[in-house]
């Protein structure tokens, strides 16, 4: 069977669905990202959503059974993006998200009958560049950020000299 594409390297982590193990989790992907050379802003970004998908797992995937489940985070890291895939084997979504629940408020919804949370999935949207979301055994959530090299670089061998000013 035929690779298609660039090779990427691959980073996997699995860990109880637990709310402790959280921090972990965003401290990986956190140096996977800072090692390809995303921003600072972009390291954030991607650590918000990796946290947001996690907490999702650990409180819905599992929360009916009672026992306590795994989530699984993979990294892919390919030279112009990486993309993070969390996966947990719980309970799935029921349908498909429609636009309007992807947003901080559903539209049609009176503001008394909002409840607390309910904005992950909304930031992860936001955060990252594509996100795919599949519910067929359990949840997973693929997570992609572009690396941006086009920014303005600190090239230190540039400067005015004094004798220009």
């Amino acid at each position: 069977m035929g690779q298609t594409g660039p090779k990427a390297d691959k980073i996997q982590l699995t860990f109880p669905s637990q709310a402790e193990y959280l921090g972990v989790a965003r401290l990986t992907v956190s140096g996977v990202a800072n090692r390809m050379g995303f921003s600072y802003e972009d390291i954030e970004d991607i650590k918000l959503a990796v946290g947001e998908a996690c907490t999702n797992a650990v409180e819905h995937a599992y929360a009916e059974d009672g026992e306590a489940g795994s989530i699984q985070m993979s990294c892919h890291v390919y030279p112009d993006r990486l993309v993070i895939v969390i996966t947990d084997e719980g309970m799935g979504f029921a349908g498909e998200f429609k636009a309007d629940q992807l947003t901080p408020i559903y539209s049609g919804r009176e503001i008394d009958d909002l409840e607390e949370g309910g904005l992950g999935l909304y930031l992860i949207h936001t955060l990252m560049d594509e996100v795919v979301i599949r519910s067929d055994s359990g949840v997973a959530i693929s997570m992609t950020k572009y690396v941006r090299r086009d920014e303005v670089a600190g090239d230190d061998d540039w400067t005015i000299s004094k004798a220009e000013v």
